[in-house]
């Protein structure tokens, strides 16, 4: 078995580097540039800048917004990054309602650089330099998520870098050089499901029981969403975005018309994978209590478990929803607008088929969970267990 483990980990990591390394290799290829300027030599860039002096400013407190501030600052700032590093200027930074940005002697903002040519730019400040604090507090959930689940803490916080890595580094290239979005969906979904869960749980029945319940629920959120999206046709074509992304797609190659279901499969997989995960869970502790139990009574009583879950998981898709699309429904309350233009509005159709989609996967995913659960653990379980007589009795006799 000791032999067996270490064959299982180095395999493990040996899928790992592979992975690693094909994300590598897909990125250092040859990729196709998209030109927001078009043949112009115009250019736009963000770079850091430090406040050196707040020369004068002039601003008042909003009448209605008291936290706001309207007004004019000159600013006298030191360009840190970019074509123009180290270069000292004198600059207008106006602050309204709309961009509220006060800076102050000794600040690091980020500046916007709007150059005509070589020669001549304009300097604006864009934003405040934020990094600094996003950073501190991703290292402080990653710290407090070790701290609090020990050894299994610390496989979380892989397990969330490598899910980030293969949105970053493999899906979004994949999307971009006009790979189908369904194939690269169900393949980040496949990939990150089986690594982060391996990773918490190992090589077990449990692991193997949530893996493929969460590969079938998400495919079948994913063709619940297509074939309701069909019928309303509603497709990547309808996302508010469309006239920016069918530029992009004209010289990329990018397919949008499956975009908004590939979304869909990566929305819904966080949802998913927690409740395969805890009817296996489930399931595994029922029959380690007692192992006498029925493949029927095993699956009973990951369907029991599943029915407190399926109601708190599909409420949480739901309003991870509402707060996304908040200020765009704010808006449709504000304008009074009817419930014929509401219901058939191609936001609130696309919203309504991911959060349904989503449920759906969550609530088929409990009864698929807990029958290969039932299937499984209890004859991996046996193996285990004959495993451990068998060398039991192999240091009988060496003795």
């Amino acid at each position: 078995m000791l032999a067996s483990k270490k064959l299982r980990v180095t395999l493990f990591i040996g899928l790992i580097l592979c992975i690693s390394l094909g994300m590598y290799l897909f990125n250092q290829s040859s990729e196709i540039k998209h030109n927001e300027h078009g043949s112009s030599t115009a250019s736009k860039t963000f770079e850091k800048a430090k406040v050196l002096r707040v020369i004068s400013e002039n601003l008042t407190r909003d009448s209605e917004r008291g936290d706001l501030y309207n007004g004019s600052q000159e600013l006298e700032i030191k360009i840190l990054t970019g074509e123009h590093q180290g270069e000292v200027h004198q600059i207008t930074n106006n602050v309204s309602v709309y961009l509220n940005v006060i800076a102050k002697e000794g600040q690091t903002v980020i500046v916007n650089i709007d150059s005509a040519d070589a020669t001549y730019y304009i300097i604006s400040v864009y934003s405040y330099y934020r990094v600094p604090y996003i950073a501190a507090m991703i290292l402080l959930f990653f710290g407090v998520l070790w701290w609090i689940g020990g050894k299994k803490g610390l496989k979380s916080v892989l397990g969330i870098i490598f899910t980030f890595a293969c949105i970053i580094y493999l899906f979004i290239p994949m999307l971009y050089r006009g790979y189908s979005p369904i194939l690269a969906s169900v393949l980040i979904v496949i990939l990150t499901t089986c690594v982060t869960l391996l990773l918490l749980n190992g090589w077990t029945a449990r692991s193997w029981a949530a893996i493929l319940g969460t590969i079938c629920g998400v495919i079948i959120s994913g063709a619940l969403a297509y074939i309701f999206g069909s019928l309303v046709h509603i497709s990547g074509y309808n996302t508010a975005e469309v006239d920016v992304l069918i530029t992009i797609s004209d010289e990329t190659g990018l397919q949008l018309g499956g975009m908004l279901f590939a979304g869909i499969l990566i929305s819904s997989l966080g949802a998913i994978i927690d409740v395969a995960i805890s009817i296996a869970a489930s399931v595994h502790e029922v029959y380690s209590t007692n192992p006498n139990l029925s493949q029927k009574e095993l699956f009973k009583s990951g369907i029991n478990v599943g029915r407190d879950m399926m109601g708190t998981m599909a409420n949480t898709l739901i309003l991870a929803i509402t707060g996304t699309t908040l200020a765009s429904l704010m808006i449709l309350y504000a304008i009074k607008t009817s419930f014929n233009q509401l219901a058939n509005m191609n936001m609130v159709t696309i919203e309504v088929i991911q959060g349904i989609a989503g449920c759906f996967g969550v609530v088929l995913t409990v009864p698929i969970v807990a029958f290969i659960a039932a299937k499984i653990i209890p004859s991996f379980e046996k193996k285990i267990a004959m495993s451990k007589v068998g060398e039991e009795t192999d240091l009988k006799v060496e003795i």
